[in-house]
């Protein structure tokens, strides 16, 4: 376990970021497999952590997993600080309409999808990749679940309330069944065209040649229907996380693929509910030990990482994260048995 360390990513990382860029499937990663964006990307990131100025809400935060054992880069995962900061954040939102006749004796609950921005403002969970070889391990519960504790950390810096995209189901053709019953006939490209064209732009794009009126969803083609709110299986690992975390997935769904948009208070979250602060002491460490993630919030020195560790920490112990007596560490429980 110790082998693995989550830290801000380097300008040096870019060879990585491309390998992992062009492994991920195409629509389903926030990562472009484009040289010049990803260095971008990494620019932003690099200015995000370094910058002492009040934050703005502009700011994109981008991490990479390192297997230490291995010298390499095994994952990645980022945070937007605020969603639709340039634009509006658009997603559809799940309500259910009752349409009823007296004179008949009819009642029908009618499930409608509603075009909205409501989580704009809210703060997102970006880019997460893992490869193959880690996702079933622990190592995916670092990638994803750090990042709360970096939230929690420097919580001026973003929203009360976390987001996060998850795919859709597309075919073998990268195909959307969702996309081709509703946005195609208004944007008049197929599913992969219109997210090369988008790209990392706004969704209002796309929003605005939508239809603003509300979308019966029994009037949508039956592949679209069942298509609605499925996770395509490349998100099955990240989707499954931020569901024990507590997120609500119930609500919201990607304008794009259909997939679902989750959502929630950072407050509620088990990580955060289950917090330690933790001052590092003199030498080594004591008490019984305990699986933990174990993040050192300072934002020129961050870094993550799962550990066996006591009721107190020594600054002898954890050499990976080079630890000095008196600063604070942020502690918590993978598992709700271990709180």
């Amino acid at each position: 376990m110790n082998r693995l360390l989550l830290r801000p990513v380097a300008a040096s990382d870019l060879p990585d970021l491309l390998r992992m860029a062009a492994a991920s499937a195409d629509g389903i990663s926030s990562l472009p497999h484009d040289e010049a964006k990803l260095r971008q990307r990494i620019d932003a990131s690099l200015q995000a952590f370094a910058s002492a100025d009040d934050a703005s809400g502009e700011e994109t935060y981008l991490f990479v997993l390192e297997d230490r054992a291995a010298e390499r880069l095994v994952g990645c995962s980022g945070i937007a600080a605020s969603a639709g900061f340039f634009d509006r954040f658009y997603s559809y939102r799940n309500e259910f309409v009752v349409h009823a006749s007296a004179a008949l004796g009819v009642s029908q609950r009618i499930h409608t999808l509603h075009l909205c921005h409501d989580l704009t403002g809210c703060t997102l969970l970006t880019s997460f990749f893992i490869e193959p070889a880690y996702e079933h391990s622990l190592a995916a519960q670092l990638l994803s679940r750090a990042r709360l504790l970096f939230i929690q950390a420097h919580a001026e810096r973003f929203a009360d309330r976390i987001a996060a995209e998850n795919p859709g189901v597309t075919d073998a053709q990268g195909q959307s069944p969702f996309w081709d019953a509703v946005g195609r006939h208004f944007f008049g490209m197929d599913y992969p065209q219109a997210e090369q064209v988008v790209g990392g732009r706004s969704k209002a794009v796309i929003a605005d040649l939508m239809p603003q009126a509300p979308i019966p969803v029994p009037l949508l083609p039956a592949e679209a229907q069942l298509a609605l709110g499925q996770l395509h299986p490349v998100g099955e690992v990240p989707f499954s996380i931020l569901l024990d975390e507590g997120f609500d997935a119930d609500s919201y769904v990607d304008i794009f693929d259909g997939g679902p948009t989750v959502e929630a208070t950072l407050a509620s979250l088990r990580s955060i509910r289950h917090l330690r602060r933790q001052r590092v002491r003199a030498g080594a460490g004591s008490g019984p030990r305990q699986l933990r993630l174990v993040l050192r919030p300072a934002r020129e020195h961050c870094a993550a990482m799962l550990a066996e560790i006591g009721s107190e920490i020594g600054s002898d112990e954890l050499p990976e994260l080079a630890l000095r007596p008196d600063e604070e560490l942020l502690c918590t429980p993978l598992w709700p048995e271990d709180a």
